[in-house]
């Protein structure tokens, strides 16, 4: 009898690397069907990310009519945590237990503070809003249950995202890094468009009950995910156990010293900062500014995330291609930065009368250059890390990325919040406050591109290596070859 599953999944194999960005990563030692199942834990960091910056800010604002300097203020909380991915990849790298697992265990600790964090959520934020018979709940109950939550889940996320992307590397031969650490980044994407395409159906018809199903279920789905994506992919190395037991503790302070050692690193953190805080600003308020500039519904504007998503992942597929065939990561990043500056200029004109059609344009443009840049500084930054720094590395620039953005999802509100109590009584029309976010956003991409210009002088390659390279076993599983950023 003929096998259709075998049949099915022979087929699936063999178009997988040629539509599937980096999935040529995978061998017969680590298949994909392991990568991808690995690769759950971003689809429940891209679930929480649609649920906090899309659905839950557009819902306080407008429905619960929470204020949105704290509303913005209650997204930026994970922003604590942000700057601790570098010490939490660090921690993985050189954690010691008695069975040689090192990644697995933070994972699980970031998973429950992920699940905790929803778990109390909802009700945190109807209590805020003093939404029904929560009216005469004390205030300080609904500030300090919320900021719990939200606190929790961005706790989980920082240490779930970091941990698991060196652990996917740790699957991997060291020339495959990149590409697996773009695979996982291409299903953060994946889990970010389905999520907010099944939030904005669930939320079609949107009541304070459903919200609260839809945020619990959250919870359950992410323990699920994250749970059978840990099973069985990091092995049991008691030898490895051993060794860390014996082997001099590196401090983390001498371990960061010898990563900024690397010529070009710090142009390079700032240049992440600068791009991500441009790009960064407008995840709380596109859906709000479509919600109150051009009409759009709740189901509407949580799906201009899963729009958003779908430009990031082009720019991915793109990157992935050009930086395949030899092209300079910086050369992308610059590209990045600039098709993001028209993206929000047609967001901004978009709310003089030109149409929905070019706000969209724009989102999703604004998607395709935060792609590009993402990836190309994601790949400087890998080709920079030693081998066995990968947590370091990864945490390096997730911490960057993190904090810039967490300070322009709490810089955009504000300045919304400012300009709105300026414009007073008599104020100018509903977009103004978002407009003049957008054109920030747009100087801090021109800066960005600025900064990194150095990078491109080389027009064929500009090498990033370590300028001195000190004795130590630390070094002596670096990367020999010099790294390419521009």
């Amino acid at each position: 009898m003929f096998d259709y599953r075998s049949f099915a999944t022979r087929k699936l194999a063999a178009i997988g690397p040629k539509y599937l960005p980096f999935a040529d990563v995978a061998t017969a030692e680590v298949p994909l069907s392991r990568l991808l199942r690995l690769s759950l834990f971003q689809v429940t960091v891209g679930m929480a990310l649609v649920l906090l910056v899309g659905t839950l800010n557009r819902v306080m604002i407008v429905e619960l009519a929470v204020p949105a300097s704290l509303v913005a203020l209650m997204l930026a909380l994970p922003l604590v945590f942000a700057p601790f991915r570098t010490l939490i990849g660090f921690k993985s790298d050189v954690h010691v237990s008695a069975l040689g697992l090192r990644r697995v265990p933070y994972i699980w600790k970031g998973t429950l503070y992920q699940f905790g964090g929803f778990a109390i959520m909802p009700f945190a934020l109807l209590v805020l809003s003093g939404y029904g018979e929560a009216v005469d709940a004390p205030r300080w109950v609904g500030y300090s249950s919320a900021a719990l939550s939200f606190l929790l889940v961005g706790a989980g996320v920082h240490i779930v995202q970091t941990v698991g992307l060196a652990l996917a590397t740790d699957l991997v031969a060291e020339e495959d890094q990149p590409k697996v650490v773009g695979l996982m980044y291409v299903m953060l994407l994946v889990g970010m468009v389905v999520s907010a395409l099944v939030f904005g159906a669930l939320l079609e018809n949107y009541t304070p009950g459903r919200l609260i199903q839809v945020i619990q279920g959250a919870a359950v789905v992410t323990a699920a995910l994250n749970l059978f994506a840990m099973w069985q992919q990091e092995a049991r190395d008691r030898d490895r156990a051993r060794a860390m037991k014996t082997a001099r503790p590196m401090q983390f302070s001498e371990a960061w010293r010898l990563l900024m050692q690397a010529d070009g690193m710090l142009r390079l953190l700032i240049v992440i900062g600068l791009g991500t805080f441009g790009f960064g600003m407008a995840d709380v308020l596109l859906e709000p500014y479509g919600g109150q500039a051009l009409g759009l519904s709740v189901a509407s504007t949580t799906k201009l995330t899963a729009l958003f998503a779908a430009g990031t992942l082009l720019g991915f597929a793109v990157a992935s291609r050009g930086l395949a065939q030899g092209g300079a990561p910086a050369r992308f990043a610059v590209i990045g930065a600039c098709i993001g500056v028209p993206g929000f200029a047609g967001i901004i004109v978009s709310s003089i009368g030109i149409g929905v059609a070019v706000f969209l344009a724009g989102v999703f443009a604004t998607g395709l250059g935060a792609g590009l840049f993402g990836h190309a500084t994601l790949t400087a930054t890998i080709r920079a890390a030693p081998k066995e720094r990968i947590g370091l590395a990864l945490g390096a620039w997730g911490a960057v990325q993190a904090t810039a953005a967490g300070i322009g999802i709490a810089l955009a509100g504000i300045v919304r919040d400012l300009i709105v109590g300026l414009q007073g009584a008599a104020g100018s029309a509903a977009q103004t406050p978002y407009n003049v976010v957008f054109t920030i956003e747009i100087v801090f991409l021109i800066m960005a591109v600025v900064v990194a210009m150095p990078f491109l002088k080389n027009t064929t390659r500009q090498r990033l290596q370590p300028e001195t390279r000190a004795p130590g076993p630390e070094l002596s599983n670096a990367n020999t070859n010099p790294v390419e950023v521009s």
